[in-house]
């Protein structure tokens, strides 16, 4: 007899879940979604309610925090009972754009590596040395963020940049400029970071930094194929990529991966580089194949070329790069002829100077 008391549930609109969504912070700009512009499409029925977040790249690393968030904000909503949260990606998201990078190069060359341990960053600082010998203005970017180690390798942990306001000033080694995290942080201070955090930080690095007029600039990626390679090769014109491996099956394995995915990113693979290819026996000068010729056969199975075979060399060590330490060894020899291949083909390739260097638009990636 007291239905009439009984009050009816209110129903759930559209403004009702953007009044929640404007909860939820974008973490690179610390402005919520709802005023980026990212919400569209919501649809509520039956206590279900469903909307479309925009990213402004596929497979961006802020999509599980952004949905587990988005989530939970919306399920406060009285009356809801599911969330459907589906994502896309567009070039026309207000989200910060990283294209006003201070950055003039004419080539920007990624140098990776399928897995660690292969002497990757030894192969880019070295490249990157060999190229500026040659008289071309070089910049070197450190991206791996969790191990830094280009800063040793140059024997400049101890450098500090010089900053100006928001703007960045990257030391000099051997005629080089250089950035790395490890110029930041204490040598000994572990970088703890998730996803979001780290791809904020990569960009600060992209955007602050104060490169100048460069012929070329050399990106040392961390190895593997996760959120920093996206960030990193998705922000950058790049000209190209080489891949650093081993002879070891394992490391073929692997490097296969990192060229496949950089296919996916429709990103030039400009050639490999085999370190650890061979051993010169310093009484009879003989070469010993330690590992194999897996490099060899890898060029051929992928139709890619071998830029260089580096050996394992006692001259390689930190602190200084090899072509300096010791031009004439077989590993100072090897890297300086990697490097002459790779600046003829980089003669031969369009600069992306003129192509707007902001995010890019990839098929979506076969991500597990």
């Amino acid at each position: 007899m007291f239905n009439f008391l009984k009050s009816k549930a209110l129903p759930i609109t559209p403004d009702k879940i953007l009044a929640a969504l404007s909860r939820v912070l974008e973490p690179e700009v610390n402005r919520d979604i709802v005023s980026l512009g990212m919400v569209s499409g919501i649809a509520c029925r039956d206590g279900t309610v469903s909307f479309t977040i925009c990213l402004r790249e596929a497979g961006s690393p802020l999509q599980i925090p952004l949905e587990r968030m988005a989530r939970r904000a919306v399920l406060t909503v009285p009356g809801v009972k599911a969330v459907k949260i589906s994502f896309e990606s567009s070039p026309t998201s207000q989200l910060r754009d990283t294209s006003r990078l201070n950055l003039d190069a004419k080539h920007v060359v990624a140098v990776a590596s399928g897995k660690g341990g292969v002497g990757k960053t030894t192969v880019a600082v070295n490249l990157a040395v060999a190229l500026a010998q040659t008289g071309q203005r070089v910049g070197l970017l450190d991206g791996d963020i969790h191990g830094p180690n280009v800063p040793l390798m140059l024997g400049i942990s101890e450098e500090q940049p010089f900053a100006f306001g928001e703007q960045i000033f990257p030391p000099s080694a051997y005629s080089l400029k250089v950035m790395s995290m490890g110029l930041l942080v204490p040598a000994e201070a572990p970088i703890i970071w998730r996803g979001p955090m780290m791809h904020q930080a990569i960009r600060q690095l992209l955007r602050d930094v104060m490169w100048g007029s460069l012929d070329v600039l050399v990106v040392d990626l961390p190895p593997g194929t996760g959120d920093v390679q996206l960030t990193l090769t998705q922000s950058l014109p790049l000209s190209g990529v080489v891949m650093v491996t081993t002879p070891q099956e394992v490391a073929l394995a692997d490097v296969i991966k990192g060229t496949e995915m950089f296919r996916q990113l429709d990103i030039r693979v400009l050639g490999f580089v085999e370190n650890m290819s061979y051993y010169v026996c310093p009484h009879c000068g003989q070469e010993e194949i330690v590992f194999g010729r897996g490099g060899e056969r890898l060029s051929q199975q992928l139709g890619l070329p071998l830029l260089g075979r580096v050996p394992l060399d006692p001259a390689i060590h930190q602190g200084q790069p090899v072509v300096l330490a010791a031009p004439d060894s077989p590993a100072g020899q090897a890297i300086r002829q990697a490097a002459e291949t790779l600046a003829a083909a980089l003669r031969n390739l369009p600069s992306p100077r003129s192509t707007s260097p902001g995010y890019k638009v990839y098929p979506e990636l076969r991500l597990i």
